[in-house]
């Protein structure tokens, strides 16, 4: 348990860690089906939401003044997300048995991967240069702190964190309250 501690007082880490679990859970998906691809794919969707969504209030605006030519790397990176949570977004309302969700599944994959390394090398690497150990452990705390009140589904339009602070806590709570009703086996379609 205290490597798990460790690398969670460094902000890097953590989103290495959870990168490595966004891989695994895709993995997981892709070679299940039924009632286990729709569990799989179901955390995948929350990882990846409040995943993405924690970035963009805690490291974006980091990087956004901290690291050289952050304006373009954030701007960058915000695209790609945006392109991502409409992909996502689309994913979230198929059957995941319906033929045409692997092929989806596999260009969001590749989208995030792409994501995940430009993270690391334009960002990852810059935030690692520009922080002391305190600032990258505070930055691990405010990551969480974001994830705790994270919408768990996409939400494309709110790519910014004065959006995700005005908005994530609602979308969050209305997230968070679907996935505790009971499925009454519909399409998961609510309207």
């Amino acid at each position: 348990m205290a490597g798990i501690a460790a690398s969670d007082a460094d902000v890097v880490a953590l989103l290495m860690r959870q990168h490595g679990d966004i891989r695994n859970l895709f993995d997981e998906v892709e070679r299940t089906s039924g009632d286990e691809r729709r569990d799989a794919f179901r955390r995948l969707v929350r990882l990846l939401a409040v995943h993405e969504t924690a970035e963009e209030e805690v490291v974006r605006p980091f990087t956004r003044s901290n690291v050289p030519g952050g304006e373009q790397v954030v701007e960058d990176r915000l695209t790609e997300e945006r392109e991502a949570k409409e992909v996502l977004s689309r994913l979230d309302g198929m059957d995941t048995d319906d033929p045409k969700f692997l092929t989806e599944l596999l260009a969001l994959r590749l989208d995030v991967m792409a994501h995940a390394r430009a993270e690391e090398r334009y960002e990852f690497i810059h935030i690692r240069r520009h922080a002391d150990q305190d600032r990258l452990a505070s930055m691990a705390s405010a990551l969480k702190a974001a994830e705790a009140m994270a919408p768990t589904h996409p939400h494309p339009g709110t790519e910014s964190a004065a959006k995700n602070i005005a908005l994530g806590p609602v979308a969050a709570v209305v997230d968070r309250d679907d996935e505790s009703a009971p499925d009454d086996g519909g399409d998961g379609e609510d309207g």
